[in-house]
């Protein structure tokens, strides 16, 4: 993973969470939520929260009595989940790199993760981590991207960028958001950390946009994606986006528009 793919600041943030939020990642925010809450835990720590698209989605589901703590790396991501909260004292708002949690041992019944555990530069000791931090009986809920291949919109606008840049195409999208797909891997993984029941549910759903133009500019302007193109050259961001706007009409048609994406929901315990 390049340096570049965790810097999400700037206008970043913003172009996130109005266009990438609603794209793809509200309905499995939802599902997240749901396995979150079914167990009805009484503490709950949130890893990698980004802008709070699953903050928003667990924090009615929870026991007044609850305690959630919502963590990310950068905070820039937090910054702008917190002006998207309404106000409730149940939460804890903390910046936190999940590979180093600042939390006591056995703290929490629940730790989840939504599409941050492709950015942990040593996955295993992340989820070590979150092992450490969960009382016994406790579950780590996360999600990840499937194969970029799966994922219409995301395979698509790599393509197109690639176009623009084809010496030094940015392959950000496939490299990390979709670069942890391989199940083997990941149950892997989890059992070195020290986790002993996995449930591991691949889930296809549609994602939707108004229009061409927004999927292109979700995932241009609205991802780190952007940071590998202005790093090549700034002044092509915009034709980038173009191009990838061109891209999916011609697939897709102009608008409104709706492709495939797919995750893997995991559930690990023990």
């Amino acid at each position: 993973m390049a340096e570049s793919d965790k810097v999400f600041a700037g206008s970043i943030p913003k172009f996130y969470d109005t266009l990438m939020v609603p794209l793809i990642f509200q309905a499995y925010a939802a599902d997240l939520a749901a396995l979150v809450a079914a167990s009805s835990p009484g503490s709950v720590l949130e890893t990698a929260a980004g802008s709070g698209v699953v903050t928003r989605a667990l924090a009615p589901k929870l026991r007044a009595d609850a305690r959630y703590v919502v963590t990310d790396l950068n905070q820039a991501m937090l910054d702008y989940a917190v002006t998207r909260q309404a106000s409730d004292g149940r939460i804890e708002w903390r910046q936190a790199d999940a590979l180093a949690l600042p939390f006591e041992d056995a703290s929490f019944d629940v730790v989840c993760c939504q599409f941050g555990a492709m950015f942990f530069p040593d996955r295993v000791a992340g989820f070590a981590e979150a092992r450490r931090v969960l009382r016994p009986g406790g579950r780590f809920v996360f999600n990840v991207w499937d194969r970029i291949e799966e994922n219409a919109f995301a395979d698509d606008v790599t393509n197109a960028v690639a176009a623009v840049f084809p010496h030094d195409p940015p392959r950000f999208l496939a490299r990390t958001p979709h670069g942890y797909h391989d199940v083997a891997l990941i149950r892997a993984e989890l059992s070195r950390a020290g986790f002993a029941d996995i449930e591991i549910d691949t889930r296809e759903k549609v994602s939707r946009a108004s229009s061409a133009h927004d999927v292109a500019t979700a995932y241009c302007q609205g991802t780190p994606l952007r940071n590998e193109i202005e790093a090549r050259d700034a002044s092509l961001l915009q034709l980038a986006t173009d191009r990838a706007t061109e891209a999916i009409a011609s697939r897709h048609g102009a608008g409104p528009v709706a492709g495939k994406i797919q995750a893997h929901v995991i559930v690990a315990a023990g």
